[in-house]
């Protein structure tokens, strides 16, 4: 039986000049790659390592994570889509750092399918068109604020990402 290994990914560098939509695009895809790259080659055991305790934060708890956030800002608020969130429900709101009973290989599916539904759900789509947030606050955003909002979130994650994957086995970089 072969154990499966996050695969390898040639991570794409970010734009140094472009407009202002492919420069977002750019920047938010660096995200993306990063944090896959920072699993690159680990074994479901690995990824399911938790950073230190108390934190119960993992590598696969991010990329479950990053689905969600993925689906929760780019179709559920901009597009307005219905979404079946593969972890998140009411009553196990953080079900996506719960990655006891994970199946790391569809959930690296699962993230590549938000990111593809994340792509088409903004495609044609201005920066400056606008929408009203899900929920309670019903604050009102456009989607050059999601893209912000994204590489941000990200940027945090791979920054937690990093000091996992250096608690597992050492690797550090960019």
């Amino acid at each position: 039986m072969t154990t499966w290994r996050a695969p390898e990914i040639d991570r794409r560098h970010e734009p140094l000049v472009a407009g202002e939509r492919a420069m977002l695009e750019g920047w938010l895809d660096y995200h993306r790659d990063t944090l896959l790259l920072k699993c690159a080659g680990l074994t479901e055991e690995q990824l399911r390592t938790p950073s230190v305790e108390p934190s119960g934060l993992t590598l696969l708890g991010l990329v479950r994570h990053m689905a969600e956030v993925e689906a929760w800002w780019f179709r559920e608020n901009f597009a307005g889509q219905t979404v079946d969130y593969p972890y998140f429900t009411p009553e196990t709101p953080d079900a996506d750092h719960d990655v006891s009973d994970a199946d790391a290989e569809a959930d690296f599916a699962t993230f590549h399918r938000e990111v593809a539904l994340a792509r088409d759900a903004t495609a044609g789509h201005s920066l400056d068109e606008t929408f009203t947030e899900v929920g309670a606050k019903k604050r009102t955003f456009n989607l050059r604020w999601v893209y912000v909002h994204m590489i941000e979130e990200y940027a945090r994650h791979n920054g937690h990402a990093d000091l996992i994957r250096e608690r597992i086995d050492g690797v550090t970089g960019d």
